[in-house]
């Protein structure tokens, strides 16, 4: 199979994590991905492929040099899709030689891909897209890394004389949900280095992203009957309410752009007797990060003042980090892949992640991991499309870096 036949392949599987489940992986639909995944590595000839407890797939090749100096370099990518939207049935068509226009995804229903809605169209005239049918997603994140890494794997074992370092592949679970390197065993992946393959247009290189924290504010309200409610009704949907109106109007994730931080709400639910409201707290700066957990604590801290002590509390959690710190020292991985975008004539394109991957959390577990795009767009939703000539040259792109580890020593 080509890239594109694999990538069509794999999104026939629905594998949507879910944040609510205790189990790893979190939906077992994800292991029948990842069984498929392992099944396919052992018919390339990889014999050592194999899938853990945990549902994460290990694979490994040999370098083509037994220089020892030579780092092993690992290729990451995550089998399941955003809770944001459906991955069942999803129904991909394709869109040849796309010429610019609006894509109408379902013209029964009316839902149109809009090109002066979406800019980054502008970049992919003349390219062959998959799109979907407006009722799913599509799975490019990140079934394009997966299928490009595959493909990647099953070159080396079809031209044994193509010079690569050794090198390590891991598929992992539930990445969507912040839980894809909970399980990650860095014994067994054993890699000196790491790419995720997770990102957007072909040229992207990641090294900086959020720090984050989740913020879970839980309101206590008194409820009584209206007709008899003043001076003893304590409405905690009201005052969920005004804690949410206290938060600077602007730091939003819809007012935001490039290394502006924001609070998110992303849950709100309750009654006149209790009220939860969840947030993500984002910033590319540490301190940052830090002054809007202070915040909070600020507002909890006013409203208990203002109608009764321990009527609001508030539990914050760190999420992960900013792998720059990690990245930095060992910023070959970033001159590496630049230089090689180059050469293949890509546009290097460095801009800060506003999320975060795996390789965040993986660079702070001691593997220091940049992510590369993949050549999709619109992740998350229906308007979610990918370039067929976009894999294909990220297929390209990921061999040359690896050509060049194996040809000077880092």
């Amino acid at each position: 199979m080509n890239v594109t036949e694999r990538f069509l392949h794999y999104i026939k599987y629905d594998t949507q994590s879910d944040e609510h489940s205790q189990t790893t992986p979190s939906t077992k639909k994800q292991l029948l991905l990842g069984n498929e995944l392992v099944k396919e590595l052992h018919e390339i000839g990889i014999d050592n492929a194999l899938i853990d407890e945990f549902g994460y797939v290990y694979a490994s090749i040999n370098a083509t040099s037994a220089d020892a100096k030579t780092p092993t370099i690992g290729l990451i990518a995550h089998m399941d899709t955003s809770p944001d939207m459906s991955g069942e049935h999803v129904q991909a068509k394709m869109i040849p030689s796309y010429d610019g226009k609006d894509i109408v995804l379902d013209e029964e229903k009316g839902i149109v891909m809009r090109a002066e809605e979406y800019s980054a169209l502008k970049e992919y005239v003349g390219h062959d897209l998959i799109v979907t049918d407006g009722t799913t997603l599509l799975g490019a994140d990140d079934k394009a890394g997966i299928a490009e890494i595959m493909s990647l794997a099953e070159y080396y074992l079809s031209h044994p004389d193509a010079a690569h370092p050794a090198i390590a592949i891991c598929f992992t679970p539930d990445e969507e949900i912040g839980s894809g390197a909970d399980h990650f065993d860095l014994n067994r992946f054993h890699a000196d280095y790491a790419y995720t393959i997770d990102g957007g247009q072909v040229g992207e290189i990641t090294y900086e992203n959020f720090n984050a924290a989740s913020a879970n504010i839980s309101i206590k309200g008194s409820n009584i009957h209206p007709g008899d409610a003043k001076g003893k009704m304590r409405n905690a949907l009201l005052i969920a309410m005004e804690f949410n109106s206290m938060l600077p109007c602007a730091e939003i994730p819809g007012a935001t752009e490039k290394y502006e931080g924001f609070y998110h709400l992303t849950d709100l639910c309750g009654d006149v007797e209790h009220a939860e409201l969840k947030y993500i707290l984002r910033d590319h700066d540490l301190e940052k990060l830090e002054d809007k957990k202070k915040y909070i604590d600020h507002i909890v801290k006013y409203l208990n003042e203002k109608y009764g002590t321990d009527i609001v509390q508030s539990t914050v959690h760190d999420s992960y980090y900013n792998m720059k710190e990690k990245i930095l020292p060992h910023f070959h991985l970033v001159e590496n892949a630049l230089d090689t975008m180059k050469e293949l004539g890509i546009n290097p394109i460095m801009k800060p992640q506003r999320g975060g991957t795996d390789g965040a959390r993986l660079s702070f577990m001691g593997l220091p991991c940049p992510n590369l795009g993949t050549g999709g767009q619109n992740f998350h939703g229906k308007y979610e499309y990918i370039s067929v000539q976009a894999m294909e040259l990220s297929v390209e792109l990921i061999k040359a870096i690896l050509m060049r580890y194996a040809q000077k020593k880092s």
